[in-house]
C-alpha cells in the first residue's frame, strides 16, 4: 500500500521560511512523480510544484523564485523549500504521487495516492 507522510508544516511570519517533508513507501519511489498541491479554506486545490525522474521540476507561477522542490532517492523523500512566504500562503499542503509523468501534471485528478497534509500558517 503507498503512504505518503508529510511534515514540516507551521506557523511562521511573513518573508520567512519553512521546508516540507513527504516520505513515500509502498511504491518504487525512483520512478514515481511527486507533487505538491496547496489548498486554502474556501478555495479549490491548487498546484504548487512537481518534480519527475532526473529531478526535472515544475512550478507554479507564485512558486517560482520562492520555492524550490527537490528530491532524495535514497531516503524516499521530497522536500519543499518555501523562502519569501506570504500571507496568502496560507493552506494545507498536500503531497501527491503518480506513477508516470502527465502533460496535465498540474491537475489534482491525475494523481493517485495523497498525503494527509501539513498546515502552513504565515501570519502577517
Amino acid at each position: 500500500q503507498v503512504q505518503l507522510v508529510e511534515s514540516g508544516g507551521g506557523l511562521v511570519q511573513a518573508g520567512g521560511s519553512l521546508r516540507l517533508s513527504c516520505t513515500i513507501s509502498g511504491r518504487t519511489f525512483t520512478r514515481s512523480v511527486m507533487a505538491w498541491f496547496r489548498q486554502a479554506p474556501g478555495k479549490e486545490r491548487e498546484f504548487v510544484a512537481a518534480i519527475r525522474t532526473g529531478s526535472w521540476t515544475y512550478y507554479s507561477d507564485f512558486a517560482k523564485g520562492r520555492f524550490t522542490m527537490s528530491r532524495d532517492d535514497a531516503k524516499n523523500t521530497v522536500y519543499l523549500q518555501m523562502n519569501s512566504l506570504k500571507p496568502e500562503d496560507t493552506a494545507i499542503y498536500y503531497c501527491t504521487t503518480r506513477l508516470n509523468w502527465a502533460v496535465n501534471y498540474y491537475n489534482p485528478t491525475q494523481y493517485e495516492f495523497w498525503g494527509q497534509g501539513t498546515q502552513v500558517t504565515v501570519s502577517s
